[in-house]
């Protein structure tokens, strides 16, 4: 008996074009809003970066002054250029330590033991406390307090556990400079624990849709689960790494001293020529940084069809 696409004359598609298409169809919300409500402003931004924009009775007088806005940036305002390397060096240290410490949490999270619920939402709760209302309470004065009150014994204790961890490394023989990233990743903790909430549950949800016969089949054969983890469970989940990889370079590009510094030069100083140079200047150095660590962790995705 025939298929009812095929006895109305329509051939029936492959598992590789209804993929596609259901890929098109869940991107068009997406791409109309950016149509309709992102194109428009990121033209104008362009404009206003080569333009210097005042206001006055008339309205908004936009005049052509070519490259002197990026000039300005560079050279002008010297708290650009330090606020973008420090942005940069700052995602390059925090990207990696926030990837392997969510990857790590996720296989711990996703074994069977007493309150394992509990635990994945105490890791989820830095997530809801960095978002809407909660937000906007750390910087009033009754957080604000709490947090000066435990600044010095949080800081000394950080202090002390970072010199004891370096002591004992360097007497292990391990090189200096391994030391100093993963002291400063101790020093940081609170800032990887808090920006890794997202990035667990997508690492927790990959691992829960890897078939369980895969790791049945390598305790038949004798695996350990160090060798259960590298050799299944890491190329599973190998395409989330790299989802993840940029979600998390995004996310700490988008919270730092240099959106700040954009925001006021813009609508603070109402510079917005100025202030739309120093944006774009930041999109071409993430957008040039995203396409340099997706080409090289893209090479070594496993993708299991």
């Amino acid at each position: 008996m025939k298929s009812i696409t095929q006895r109305f004359g329509r051939k029936q598609r492959s598992y590789g074009k209804q993929k596609a298409l259901w890929g098109v169809a869940y991107v068009t919300p997406w791409l109309l809003g950016f149509i309709f409500f992102f194109l428009i402003p990121l033209l104008t931004s362009l404009i206003y970066s080569f333009s210097t924009v005042t206001a006055n009775s008339e309205g908004i007088g936009i005049t052509f002054m070519g490259m002197k806005n990026y000039v300005t940036a560079f050279t002008v305002n010297t708290s650009f250029n330090r606020m973008l390397t420090e942005a940069i060096v700052n995602m390059a240290v925090n990207v990696p330590l926030i990837v392997i410490f969510s990857l790590f949490l996720a296989v711990v999270l996703n074994q069977k033991f007493l309150g394992r619920s509990f635990a994945r939402s105490i890791f989820f709760l830095p997530v809801i406390l960095a978002s809407g209302v909660i937000l906007t309470l750390e910087s009033s004065s009754l957080v604000q307090a709490i947090n000066d009150q435990n600044a010095g014994s949080r800081g000394l204790i950080n202090a002390l556990g970072s010199f004891e961890l370096e002591r004992l490394m360097l007497q292990a023989g391990v090189s200096e400079t391994i030391v100093n990233y993963l002291t400063g990743a101790v020093d940081r903790i609170y800032e990887i624990v808090s920006q890794s909430g997202v990035q667990i549950l997508i690492f927790l949800a990959g691992i829960q849709t890897i078939s369980p016969q895969l790791y049945e089949a390598s305790k038949m054969e004798g695996a350990t689960g160090y060798e259960a983890f590298w050799k299944i469970t890491f190329p599973m989940v190998s395409p989330l790494i790299l989802v993840n990889m940029i979600y998390t370079i995004i996310d700490s590009f988008s919270r730092n001293e240099l959106t700040d510094l954009i925001k006021t030069t813009g609508f603070v100083q109402f510079d917005f020529g100025l202030s739309s140079a120093m944006a774009w200047i930041y999109f071409l150095a993430i957008s040039i940084i995203l396409l340099i660590s997706t080409y090289f962790v893209s090479r070594k995705v496993f993708y299991h069809e």
